[in-house]
């Protein structure tokens, strides 16, 4: 099992209602987040990418240079990235850090004019990703390549350093999502939902493997989610509960854009009720959450590693975990959650 963190990627403070103020945004703070998931058991932690936000792959490099074992999960967007620019730049980092570099392929809309990009509908973005991972694999592997697609092109194109290349992650719960991780992606990410949508979901990808002909290693699965973690389950209960009321008294509540069909899925879920499974927490999402902060898991270490042990019964191998304060989180999740989830794994 892989277990990752969460590495806020912002120059204001307060994310996730996060209490870090000093130094906040600055590349010892965010190095400090990194050496502490170090310590505490964690292989590395996701920077998540947006524009408006600090560049992933900048901050990525840094951290890294600076970490031992640290692995940084770094977000990217087709468009942004042009595929032979950023095999280039994933191979050389891939091969600095000794091949620490991981990758998540982020397709949701953006402020994609801003960067000079242009606005497609969700059919377009997923054969575009399609089309950017399968080439981006390919300057990997081969020399002197030239493509020709509807998207990219290269001619005689060569990387290097030469490598295998990094992981790539995957997210996304729309049917032309699912069609490219079934195909293209080494692990396919997963929202908070209640384990029988996961069920459903790992069933239906891996027929999609075996109905589009997947020419790459069997896929694989993650979750990412919120784990509020407690020394006993009423703490734990107790302070989301009053997290939840600070999140609905704000007077300006978070907007959502219109939602992406996974996160639309997270939203539906308050509907089924507040609290599903034996600890998932949806009243998030009402009041702000979005993306991992739409639902949590609540409660003891051994609360919240049972029902972890849970997806990972059906399948998931990749933890990608989060709460705040970051830096006090990290050491507690950590402590407390890696070694009882391997056990009862086990």
């Amino acid at each position: 099992m892989t277990f990752l963190w969460y590495i806020p990627n912002t120059v204001e403070p307060g994310h996730r209602l996060d209490d870090a103020v000093e130094g906040y945004g600055t590349l010892d703070h965010s190095v400090e987040l990194a050496r502490t998931a170090e310590e505490h058991g964690w292989s590395g932690a996701l920077i998540g990418t947006g524009w408006g936000r600090p560049d992933t792959f900048t901050v990525a490099t840094a951290i890294a240079a600076r970490t031992t074992t640290f692995r940084p999960l770094a977000a990217i967007r087709p468009g942004y990235w042009q595929p032979a620019h950023f095999a280039s730049a994933a191979a050389t980092l891939d091969h600095l850090s000794g091949g620490r570099l991981l990758i998540n392929i982020v397709s949701g809309q953006d402020n994609l004019a801003a960067y000079g990009d242009a606005e497609g509908d969700q059919a377009q973005r997923y054969a575009r990703t399609k089309e950017f991972m399968r080439l981006v694999r390919r300057l990997w592997t081969s020399e002197n390549v030239t493509f020709a697609g509807e998207y990219f092109h290269v001619t005689n194109s060569t990387v290097v350093p030469r490598t295998r290349g990094p992981r790539l992650y995957f997210g996304g719960a729309s049917a032309a999502a699912e069609r490219v991780a079934a195909t293209e992606a080494d692990v396919q990410l997963f929202w908070g939902e209640p384990l029988e949508g996961v069920a459903d979901r790992i069933d239906r990808l891996r027929r999609l493997s075996k109905d589009l002909d997947r020419d790459l290693p069997p896929l694989e699965f993650g979750l990412r989610i919120t784990t509020l973690v407690r020394d006993t389950t009423e703490e734990a209960w107790r302070d989301a509960f009053a997290r939840v009321e600070a999140m609905a008294s704000r007077s300006a509540k978070e907007q959502l854009r219109a939602p992406a069909v996974g996160q639309q899925r997270l939203l539906d879920l308050a509907a089924r009720g507040e609290v599903l499974d034996s600890c998932l927490y949806t009243a998030p999402g009402r009041y702000g959450g979005g993306g991992a902060g739409t639902t949590w898991l609540v409660g003891s270490a051994d609360d919240v590693a049972a029902a972890l042990a849970r997806y990972a019964d059906l399948g998931i191998t990749h933890f990608v975990l989060s709460d705040t304060p970051y830096k006090q989180e990290t050491a507690r999740v950590g402590d407390a959650l890696i070694g009882r989830l391997r056990e009862v794994v086990a």
